[in-house]
């Protein structure tokens, strides 16, 4: 399985209308694959939705991409009005993260992308997966995935929190474990951050 991740910058003030469009599309656009989660940023750089897709194969995508050009329902509801930029992303999901599954998990994310130097991904993937059995003591882990596609040698996570005062409690309290975060800054290039808040028809909250 792999993860598509979409990003697009959309012209200022049209989130609200663009999702609900999108809301109206969601039911013939899962005709084809289901969405795993959708969001808009609250913190970062704004007029952007965030949306991911499970796949099982490059196949099964290309698949996919082909029925929904010939869907006509889908082709009633056009998106392109609102749409400055797209981006996508093919990730692979990291070996401890768990499958993205419809979830109640908290009332805004944190996306973080980190940037590393090539040839180091192995190493960090395993001092991670020595860390968030600790981490996930505090709060669980939305996804976790390395790219694929698009800038390569990412590592890109996403935490649920209830609040922010929930979030700087987390960030605290799991910062004086041994294994978290984990030691990987001698690799790192750069980091970024993005507080998304999940749509009302994201599978995941």
């Amino acid at each position: 399985m792999f993860y598509e991740m979409r990003t697009y910058s959309l012209k200022p003030g049209a989130v609200a209308d663009f999702e609900e469009v999108f809301e109206k599309r969601q039911p013939f656009r899962e005709r084809h694959s289901k969405l795993g989660g959708f969001w808009h940023t609250e913190f970062g750089r704004l007029n952007q939705v965030i949306h991911i897709w499970p796949y099982e194969s490059v196949e099964h995508r290309s698949q996919v991409r082909d029925a929904m050009a010939k869907d006509d329902d889908l082709r009633a509801l056009p998106l392109s009005q609102f749409i400055d930029e797209q981006e996508t992303e093919f990730l692979n999901p990291a070996p401890f993260m768990h499958p993205m599954e419809p979830a109640k998990l908290g009332s805004f994310y944190e996306l973080r992308m980190y940037s590393y130097r090539r040839g180091n991904m192995p190493e960090v993937l395993r001092r991670w997966s020595l860390g968030v059995p600790v981490r996930e003591k505090y709060s669980p882990l939305a996804g976790c995935w390395t790219t694929d596609m698009g800038p390569l040698n990412k590592l890109i996570h996403l935490w649920p929190y209830n609040s922010f005062d929930d979030r700087e409690r987390i960030r605290a309290e799991s910062s004086k474990e041994e294994l978290w975060p984990p030691p990987t800054s001698e690799f790192m290039i750069k980091q970024e951050t993005k507080i998304l808040l999940p749509s009302s028809f994201s599978p995941m909250q």
